[in-house]
């Protein structure tokens, strides 16, 4: 039997969480999917939670490895853009946003908010606004996914979710569009 590792057992959970959903992932599935013993998985997770987060952060890689904004780049359809990416990388796995809600940023990921941070205020807005901006368009995200995630019947509703999320996410950034700095607005 291959050697176990910590990308290997981050690999299988994702794959059990897509056949399985969140609520049925559990060290004890994942050790027999693995076929060894449950106390195997606590070399490298010490508890479901720390798997979980790793699981996560896994999960969010497509958004994670993005292109950054470049500088030449218009702040509004950067934004568009990057929470959209947001909502895709959560809808790609089953029960995504529950299994993203609650995780903190690992230091590349912060190093990237800082990032996108200086490009949100070197565009004029103010950097109280694009901090708020940028966790209520998570928020907003993570909210509309796990609402479309857990809808039995997507095509019943009026409108459907991608729909009601572009409306929603030009909303907030229309509201942000009147916090930037005057004669920054063209950018």
């Amino acid at each position: 039997m291959p050697k176990l590792t910590r990308a290997t057992v981050i690999a299988e959970a994702l794959d059990l969480l897509d056949e399985v959903g969140l609520d049925a992932v559990s060290t004890r599935a994942l050790a027999k999917r693995l076929g060894v013993e449950q106390p195997s998985l606590y070399w490298h997770f010490r508890k479901k939670e720390d798997l979980l987060s790793a699981m996560a952060e896994a999960a969010m890689a497509p958004h994670a490895t993005a292109p950054l904004p470049t500088p030449a780049d218009d702040w509004r359809e950067w934004f568009l853009e990057n929470t959209r990416s947001f909502r895709r990388t959560l809808l790609m796995r089953r029960d995504g946003a529950r299994l993203h809600a609650g995780t903190t940023p690992g230091t590349a990921d912060l190093d990237r908010v800082a990032d996108k941070m200086a490009f949100l205020t070197g565009s004029g807005l103010p950097e109280r606004e694009a901090q708020i901006a940028m966790l209520a368009a998570s928020r907003f995200t993570v909210g509309s996914v796990l609402e479309e995630q857990a809808d039995p019947d997507p095509g019943a509703a009026p409108i459907s979710h991608e729909a009601a999320f572009d409306a929603g996410l030009a909303l907030v950034v229309d509201g942000l569009a009147h916090r930037v700095a005057p004669g920054r607005a063209t950018r």
